[in-house]
């Protein structure tokens, strides 16, 4: 399950903010998981609340938005939604895209006190 070491690489980025910006406490870690990452949010969430004992981050809420994929054509150049890997393009039918978003995982806000 690697969701427990993205969970652990979560909580060092916000010690280190904490470090860095001087608050002692996260109430919510705003996260973006696209929708073609290959991260389970239930397992990140279980992950998260286990290794954040005891620092900064224990007793936060994760808020995880899943920003949609998309992927653009070799073939015809279209670039239009992708909700899985594999899937063909909806102009030409062809198979060869190359994903351009829904890939992301990144903290994008912290609220602290």
């Amino acid at each position: 399950m690697h969701e427990v070491a993205l969970a652990y690489s979560i909580v060092e980025l916000v010690e280190a903010e904490a470090l860095a910006q001087h608050f002692t406490r996260v109430k919510r870690i705003h996260v973006e998981i696209g929708a073609l990452a290959t991260v389970e949010p239930d397992a990140l969430v279980f992950g998260f609340d286990s290794v954040s004992l005891g620092t900064v981050a224990e007793g936060a809420a994760l808020r995880i938005a899943r920003p949609a994929g998309t992927a653009s054509c070799l073939g015809c150049g279209l670039t239009a939604a992708l909700s899985q890997r594999g899937d063909p393009c909806p102009g030409c039918g062809g198979y060869q895209r190359v994903v351009t978003a829904g890939e992301e995982l990144k903290v994008t806000e912290l609220e602290v006190e």
